[in-house]
């Protein structure tokens, strides 16, 4: 079922904050209401599985792996009306052109992705994707050092917070990362 007006809904926040899920929880509901949906993820997330997301819970949907934006045009069969991306943070910045693309074509676009690096800086494209989209929700975690609210990515590197001038890009799940607070989250630079 065609929807009247394309729109870009982005899912934002720290790791283990529930990005994934929520993705996985409207792709699904669009497929309740009988819309074709595809759902792309970058080729280098392989944490759980190659053609899969899946959250760290456990819930999962069947997706393309996808080197670029590009790639994400021509693998687009032409029914479809709902399009998930995972993990925008980690696709060129081009994935927003797209992503509005879609959206003025009057697709509904589904983007997750985390809002900072493990740095507390804005991550990849997802400021730009933000700004461009419709609605925005951004998920809490629970901090793993104090329990409170956490907004924060925690990379560890042997138990100790990464360093300022560590690589950007690590892909890892709950061996390389916390979600952590404002106040619990290090990032030391000396």
């Amino acid at each position: 079922m065609p929807h009247h007006f394309g729109s870009i809904e982005v899912v934002t926040g720290s790791m283990f904050c529930g990005k994934t899920e929520e993705l996985i929880r409207r792709v699904r509901r669009a497929v309740i209401a009988k819309q074709k949906v595809q759902v792309f993820k970058p080729i280098i997330d392989t944490r759980y599985a190659y053609s899969r997301v899946k959250s760290h819970s456990g819930s999962d949907v069947e997706a393309i792996p996808i080197n670029n934006s590009k790639e994400l045009l021509e693998k687009l069969e032409d029914d479809v009306t709902v399009v998930g991306i995972d993990e925008a943070q980690f696709f060129d910045d081009g994935i927003v052109d797209v992503a509005s693309e879609l959206a003025d074509r009057g697709l509904r676009v589904i983007v997750t992705g985390l809002d900072t690096d493990f740095r507390g800086e804005p991550f990849g494209c997802m400021p730009s994707m933000i700004v461009k989209a419709e609605r925005v929700d951004k998920l809490n975690a629970i901090c793993m050092k104090c329990g409170e609210d956490a907004s924060r990515t925690q990379r560890l590197v042997n138990g100790k917070p990464a360093h300022y001038n560590d690589p950007i890009v690590i892909v890892g799940a709950a061996e390389l990362y916390e979600a952590r607070c404002r106040r619990c989250h290090e990032v030391p630079r000396d």
